[in-house]
């Protein structure tokens, strides 16, 4: 059975945009930052978006400026498959990438269930509250950035059920990311 993970950077008050929906905050871009974004894109896997974070990536990993800043991550994001979830999207145009209109929880529980590289799902966040509610996520990494941004979207917005983890990892970096890695845990 594959996994599913879940990648978001947060602000320090948990919110993966502001009101407005910019995440331009997250992208802080030093050597050190980089290469652990390079490495940590290179684990693979499928791409699972829901329509608003699956518009935005494909509006810019796919452009010269994308392939300029980060070449090796742009390059991962437009080869890897990915999977949109929406009933309102006509068609996905990105490369390697399939529509599923259907019920989200049941696609995914189908998709586990297939043979193939690990899930992962990157923002998305009401995907994610979603997946969290019928307890489908196997693991989940957060960076939180330094900053407090007051208001905007959170990470589980209507998650109301708990999803109990352990922390399986962290690294503190120069620019003042925290990246958190988490696993399922059965513990109450």
């Amino acid at each position: 059975m594959r996994q599913l993970s879940v990648f978001n950077q947060v602000s320090l008050d948990g919110f993966i945009a502001d009101a407005n929906g910019d995440m331009s905050w997250a992208h802080k871009h030093d050597a050190e930052w980089n290469d652990w974004v390079a490495n940590n894109a290179s684990g693979g896997g499928e791409l699972l978006f829901g329509r608003v974070t699956y518009q935005q990536m494909a509006g810019f990993w796919p452009t010269p400026q994308a392939l300029e800043a980060m070449p090796v991550v742009a390059e991962r994001m437009n080869n890897l498959r990915k999977v949109v979830f929406s009933r309102s999207l006509p068609q996905a145009e990105w490369h390697n990438t399939r529509l599923i209109k259907t019920d989200l929880a049941a696609a995914v529980k189908q998709l586990k269930a297939e043979t193939g590289p690990n899930l992962v799902v990157m923002g998305s966040a009401s995907i994610v509250s979603q997946l969290a509610q019928h307890d489908l996520i196997d693991s989940i990494q957060v960076v939180i950035n330094p900053l407090i941004l007051g208001t905007g979207k959170a990470l589980f917005p209507t998650v109301t059920k708990h999803l109990n983890l352990k922390l399986t990892a962290s690294r503190v970096f120069q620019n003042g990311n925290v990246a958190l890695s988490y696993a399922r845990s059965d513990e109450r």
